[in-house]
Parts: structure tokens; C-alpha cells; sequence
């Protein structure tokens, strides 16, 4: 990771909308013109943090399903910081702080969510006059 992108997520709050521009890993393909090497991306999403022990990873929330009050099921991008070569924010304060703070936490659950425990109605079959 450059200094470059680490200056310019110095200034990015969790809710803004940014586009981070990265490498991926290589591609193979069984048809087509050989292996592509450092396969450019750009991926667009509303920034969560920076995260990660051994490698820190820039993570942004793609879509966001809100089930109920506090609970979220979200998809994700998680892009290395070695591999970042730009961070450009679209929009600042794109989401509230309340509500990023909720996709945060919705993301450290890593999919472990506790949703309230509720009673179903059970439906009654009953074929007893149907001959």
C-alpha cells in the first residue's frame, strides 16, 4: 500500500460512499487470450472500515437488507490494502452515522445475527370430512 492511499483514507468516515480502485488476483481462462496479471477493479460502496490482524483490508458494504430495527444482512467487498491503488469518495456522509454504526456491527457479527425469537402461527390441516 502506498502513502497515497493511505493519506487519502486518512479523511474517510464510515457512511461515505467511495469507489476504490484495486488490482485482483490473477484470472485463468480456458478460452480467451491467456492468464491476465493484476486484473484492474473498481468497487463502488458505502465504507465501513479498515480492518484485519495480518493484512488490513479496506471493507465496503455493497447492499444492505435491514430485517429489523438494528439487524442487517449485508454484502461486502474486503480489498487489501496492498492491493488499493486509489480511494476516491463519491459521497460524504452518504449513509447517517447511526446507520453505519448498525452495518458495522452487522458485519463484525460475521453472520451470526440473533434475530428476536418469534411465535409462528401453525397451521391446522384437517381433512377428517373430505371422504
Amino acid at each position: 500500500m502506498g502513502k497515497n492511499v493511505t493519506k487519502q483514507l486518512k479523511d474517510v468516515l464510515a457512511g461515505d460512499l467511495i469507489c476504490v480502485e484495486w488490482s485482483d488476483a490473477s484470472v485463468g481462462k480456458s478460452s480467451g487470450v491467456g492468464v491476465a496479471i493484476d486484473v484492474p477493479v473498481k468497487s463502488w460502496g458505502v465504507f465501513i472500515g479498515v480492518f484485519g490482524e495480518k493484512s488490513r483490508h479496506i471493507v465496503i458494504a455493497q447492499n444492505s437488507f435491514k430485517y429489523s430495527s438494528g439487524v442487517f444482512d449485508i454484502d461486502y467487498t474486503a480489498v487489501p490494502l496492498t492491493w488499493t491503488l486509489g480511494v476516491v469518495v463519491i459521497a460524504k456522509a452518504c449513509i447517517d452515522v447511526r446507520t453505519a454504526r448498525e452495518l458495522l456491527n452487522s458485519f463484525l457479527l460475521g453472520g451470526h445475527r440473533a434475530l428476536n425469537k418469534r411465535t409462528f402461527q401453525k397451521r391446522v390441516i384437517n381433512h377428517a370430512g373430505l371422504g
